[in-house]
This record gives C-alpha cells, sequence and structure tokens, in this order.
C-alpha cells in the first residue's frame, strides 16, 4: 500500500499483505528440514505441508486429503493432462472454452495433439461475453473425457455458470476441471456446490506467494489415476507432487487464506466461517466498486468496454480506437496507475482485437478504492 501506486493488475500478482511476508520470513529462517526424517525439524516441515492443504480445503470447502500442492497452475494441470493422456486419445473428446486463458488451454491441447483426441470449444457471446449454459448440453457427448472451463475470465470478468457444465459432464462420466485463479480473490469458492472434480487457484492473486493448489473432490480419485510422481512410495496427493515444495512459500500461502479470513475483523468462528463472512462483504464492496468503475469508463472518450455480462468479476477490459493498448498502459503508469495490455486471449483474437491496437485491462483489488477509479479514468482522458 505504501509504494505509491495504484494497482490495478492483481492478474499480475496482487499485493502482499506485511503477515503474508513476515511468515515467508521466518519459514526461511525455520522450515529448513526435508520432510522425510525423523528429527524434530522433518516432523515441523510435514506440519506445514499438512496445514497449507488444510488451508487450501478451507477455501474451496473441500477435503485436505484432496488437495494437491505445487508451483503453479501451469505445472499442476500439466500433471493432471499428462496423468490423463491415456484416456484422451483417439476418438476421445476434450471440450474447452474460448475464454480461458493459454495456460488452462496448452496442455489439454498438447495432449490431444499427441494422442489423436478431438477438441471441441465453448464460445462466448460476440456482444455480452456471456457463455450460453445450452452449448455445454450441445457439445459434451458420450466420447467427451474431459470439460475444462475458467470459473471466471481473467480479462472481461465473465463468470461461467459451471454447475450447467458439471451436469453435462457427468451425464456421460467426463471428468469437469475448473480453473478458479480468476475468481478467487472475488468470489466465495464451494467445489461441492460448483460440482467440479478439480478446482485450481493460484494463491499470487489474493496477495499469496507463487503457489498453486489444486483440490480434487473426490480424493479416492487419485487411485484411479496415473502418477506423476516418480517416488513408486507415493501416496494420495504426494502422486500429483514433483520434487521439494517450497517449504517457505507453503507457510506464505497459510498466511494468506488467513489474511482473506481476516478482512472483516467482526468475522468469528473457524476458518471457513469467517472465509464465508469476509468474502461476502468484500464481494458486496468489490461489485458496488465495479459498477461505478464501468461507469466512469463508459463515459471516458474513446473508451470501448469489451464485454457487459450480468455476472462477472470485477475486472475490465476496453479498448481505445486509434490508441495502441501499450501506449495507454504507458501513460497510466506514468501516472502511477497499474495496468496490463495486450493480455493473450483467443476470445480477443476471435473478436480482432489485436487489429485494433489491443486491450487494456484492469482488475480491482481488495484494497481498490473511488478515488483509484478516478485516476484511472483521468490518465486516460489525457490520451485524447
Amino acid at each position: 500500500m505504501g509504494d505509491g501506486w495504484i494497482h490495478f493488475d492483481p492478474q499480475a500478482g496482487a499485493q502482499i499483505p506485511g503477515a503474508v511476508s513476515s511468515a515467508v520470513a521466518n519459514a526461511f529462517r525455520g522450515f529448513v528440514s526435508n520432510p522425510h526424517g525423523v528429527y524434530a525439524g522433518a516432523a515441523h516441515t510435514r506440519g506445514i505441508v499438512q496445514a497449507a492443504r488444510t488451508a487450501v480445503a478451507d477455501l474451496v470447502n473441500g477435503k485436505p486429503e484432496g488437495v494437491v500442492l505445487g508451483p503453479s497452475r501451469e505445472q499442476l494441470l500439466a500433471s493432471l493432462a499428462e496423468s490423463l493422456s491415456a484416456r484422451l486419445g483417439l476418438g476421445a473428446e476434450i471440450v474447452l472454452c474460448r475464454l480461458d486463458d493459454d495456460a488452462n488451454v496448452a496442455p489439454w491441447l498438447r495432449v490431444a495433439d499427441r494422442g489423436g483426441g478431438r477438441v471441441k470449444w465453448v464460445e462466448a457471446d460476440i456482444e455480452t461475453g456471456e457463455v450460453p449454459e445450452w452449448q455445454f448440453e450441445e457439445l459434451v457427448s458420450q466420447a467427451t473425457s474431459v470439460v475444462a472451463v475458467p470459473l471466471a475470465s481473467s480479462t472481461i470478468g465473465t463468470v461461467i455458470d459451471v454447475a450447467a457444465a458439471a451436469k453435462a459432464a457427468h451425464r456421460v462420466g467426463a471428468l469437469l476441471v475448473v480453473d478458479a485463479t480468476s475468481a478467487a480473490p472475488y468470489e466465495l469458492l464451494d467445489i461441492e456446490r460448483l460440482g467440479a472434480d478439480v478446482l485450481l487457484v493460484s494463491a499470487n492473486r489474493w496477495g499469496g506467494p507463487q503457489v498453486a493448489a489444486m483440490a480434487f473432490r473426490d480424493p479416492s480419485i487419485f487411485n484411479r489415476l496415473r502418477a506423476v510422481n516418480p517416488d513408486r512410495g507415493a501416496t494420495g496427493p504426494e502422486r500429483f507432487e514433483l520434487g521439494e515444495h517450497q517449504y517457505a512459500m507453503l507457510a506464505g500461502l497459510i498466511a494468506s487464506i488467513d489474511h482473506l479470513a481476516g478482512l472483516d475483523e467482526s468475522s468469528v468462528g473457524a476458518r471457513r466461517d469467517r472465509l464465508e463472512h469476509s468474502m461476502f462483504g468484500l464481494r458486496q464492496y468489490q461489485q458496488r466498486l465495479l459498477f461505478y468503475m464501468l461507469n466512469s469508463l463508459a463515459s471516458a472518450p474513446q473508451v470501448a468496454i469489451i464485454g457487459r455480462a450480468e455476472r462477472r468479476v470485477p475486472t475490465v477490459s476496453f479498448t481505445l480506437p486509434g490508441v495502441p493498448a501499450a501506449k495507454a498502459a504507458k501513460r497510466l503508469a506514468d501516472n502511477g496507475v497499474c495496468a496490463l495490455s495486450n493480455v493473450p486471449s483467443r476470445y480477443f483474437a476471435g473478436l480482432g482485437v489485436p487489429e485494433y491496437g489491443g486491450a487494456v485491462t484492469v482488475g480491482l483489488g481488495p484494497y481498490s478504492t473511488p478515488y483509484d477509479v478516478d485516476q484511472l479514468v483521468r490518465a486516460l482522458a489525457s490520451l485524447g
């Protein structure tokens, strides 16, 4: 908060709370033992790993024994896709979403290309950016093995009806993989309510370290999937974890989820209860601020907002006809505002956005204010 910048770039990593920085620093000084030893330091490290699984389980309303930990969603998804590759060969189908990030799409495309699997695409409406739920029923067939979708778009904020995807996927016995990375800073996650078989999150998006987690709704599935860990003695979630963890980062992961749970100081009870209370209050505040941002941007000269989904997280992309997005982002930076430009997007490519100079993407953080929005709009106005 004290760096003097206005942060509208949570996709690149949210601001780090002091409690998270302290937890990582303290862990680096203290957790140096290999967890496989029999001495006290090893037991301490094992405790950190288990506590991290429990914290993520509280965040997504899942089971600790179903939580896989890793350095990034890219690595975790690559491991999952590789584990399922035998099911994704010739004749098998994978349903992907055009609104998804390349990080989520690439592992499935790679496996399908290698094995001869077929890929189908869920499209977003050109005008609104919404994903009609009927597409899932239409695209998912008896040949579908995996349905992989985001819970929310990282560029235009659209929230996807994952329950509809779950209904279609489970009707044919397909695995539903949901990336909740772009929704986690804004929405209370519930893997049971969503019906996702696998749910992914990245801690850096809500103020945690560079650590990701992949939660399985039914932990017994581990025994039915091919392990990627070369250690033949690995069991449970360890079957999908490669190499040693960054144990200090896991300590920061725990602290970041505790921070989310404590955003509302009146929250009491177990961590999941506190998360429900804090995230409800945060969502109410950010939705009001999103409404103010959308109205302010709509009134700014030359700004054309992309997408207008009714249900969305507070992430917005826009173009400025005649002004390249990179130039706009540089002008914002010159005025102390952090924003992203030309974020890779298959949806943008389909709309022809790159040919019009690209898009600027902004997202609210937990500490954003109306003043920050005003500064954003003033900086954009100076481009004229």
